[in-house]
């Protein structure tokens, strides 16, 4: 029976399962492959439980700009709608595949409220 996100260690199952399907989408996985190396995967895998720790439980983890790096990436690789729409899919997936409760929606929840921020400021950009 599937359990609600509870702590960073449900975080660390999500963010490194979800990683696993981006690095092995024809699709996104050209946005990640700087990844492929193990030991700075887990880097960035750290830098997400601590995003999403706080995001999900107000930790205080986090006090990074999540945006920038983003941004920064959009001229030498642009984000497209399709790239938001399978980032989607993958996240709701794997979410669903652990986890069930409210912590779970909220992190859906959130995901898509990120993916649409990403996707409206990268459109400000690309009109500068």
């Amino acid at each position: 029976m599937k359990k609600d996100i509870e702590n960073r260690e449900d975080i660390y199952l999500l963010v490194k399962d979800f990683y696993v399907k981006l690095l092995n989408d024809e699709v996104m996985h050209h946005f990640f492959e700087e990844f492929t190396n193990s030991e700075l995967l887990e880097k960035h895998l750290q830098i997400l439980v601590d995003f999403w720790d706080n995001i999900l439980f107000y930790s205080g983890t986090y006090q990074k700009n999540a945006m920038k790096p983003h941004l920064d990436l959009q001229p030498k690789k642009p984000f497209k709608a399709e790239h938001f729409k399978q980032w989607l899919l993958h996240f709701n997936n794997t979410v669903d595949t652990y986890f069930t409760g409210e912590i779970a929606h909220a992190a859906k929840s959130r995901a898509l409220s990120i993916a649409t921020v990403m996707q409206i400021k990268i459109a400000e950009l690309g009109k500068q």
